[in-house]
């Protein structure tokens, strides 16, 4: 048995697929089924069986996911430590974010630390809201637009950083958008209930974002249709399938097809976090990323 096995074992445990795991690890599928049956045959016994597309860890698999996780982790905080005496010139920066950041932000944040860290590689992770808190044990910054919860790692920070408006989404020439065309009316959440809605898959930062605006006004929505991801739900929209609510700025660049619309009496505004695990020793080049986070303005 080996400190790699575990390792391995460990992504395994977290994600209940090997496939992904192998991703996670930049390993081949039969390198981690390799390393997997070597551990089993040191064990005896298996440690996880097939179930679909997945697996399911047995007792014992289970039993040896909770050392191998505390292993990787030690780990990893150890190289977090490394990073910090090498300094920010040099390392590897892995980052994490929820999928409206990870579209409409984050690219511009990476190609400015680039242009400052040119030797820093920089790997990210894309997901909900939820995979990404999932996935903190294997990042050094993870930055959501969610309920941050609180079954967070220990040791993890919590940043509030930038503030988003959610705007409702309709094709042009829908009742809604006829009828905030005359200056100064919007319409309230009772006024988008009416209609059949489209909502983000569950997990969404902006899902619960916007059904718990709901439940605050006492109002309750229709949902029609569930997709994933921003350009899912743009899409369903223009289909006709309802109405849609999107983070303000995935509608930058949009063509035209679609009005966005500001909620009344109070817009939908929600605050992005930034998390950091092991917040009391970050390596640099996470502690040089988060400053720039704080000193780079909003992309146009």
């Amino acid at each position: 048995m080996s400190p790699d096995q575990l390792i391995t074992f460990a992504a395994v445990a977290e994600r209940l697929n090997i496939s992904r795991a192998a991703d996670a690890l930049h390993l081949s599928q039969p390198a981690v089924s390799g390393q997997l049956r070597q551990l089993q045959d040191e064990f005896g016994e298996p440690l996880y069986r097939r179930d679909g597309r997945g697996v399911r860890l047995t007792p014992s698999g289970a039993q040896l996911a909770e050392y191998a996780l505390k292993l990787r982790d030690t780990f990893r905080q150890a190289q977090a430590y490394r990073n910090a005496l090498r300094g920010v010139a040099r390392g590897t920066l892995r980052i994490g974010a929820s999928t409206t950041i990870a579209s409409y932000l984050l690219p511009y944040l990476i190609a400015e630390f680039q242009r400052r860290y040119p030797e820093v590689e920089v790997q990210t992770a894309g997901g909900n809201t939820g995979e990404i808190v999932a996935s903190l044990s294997s990042l050094d910054v993870a930055m959501i637009e969610g309920p941050v919860g609180a079954d967070l790692p220990e040791g993890t920070g919590v940043r509030v950083w930038r503030e988003d408006e959610i705007v409702a989404i309709v094709p042009r020439g829908h009742p809604l958008a006829e009828r905030v065309a005359r200056p100064g009316v919007k319409p309230a959440l009772a006024d988008v209930a009416a209609y059949p809605l489209v909502m983000r898959e569950e997990g969404s930062g902006v899902r619960q974002f916007v059904e718990q605006s709901f439940e605050a006004a006492g109002v309750a929505p229709q949902v029609a249709l569930a997709v994933a991801g921003v350009e899912g739900v743009k899409e369903a929209v223009r289909a006709g399938m309802g109405v849609g609510f999107v983070s303000a700025m995935s509608m930058r660049h949009e063509d035209g097809a679609l009005a966005q619309l500001s909620i009344m009496p109070k817009a939908l505004t929600r605050h992005f976090s930034i998390l950091v695990p092991h917040e009391g020793a970050p390596s640099r080049v996470a502690t040089g990323f988060l400053e720039l986070c704080t000193a780079v303005p909003a992309a146009a």
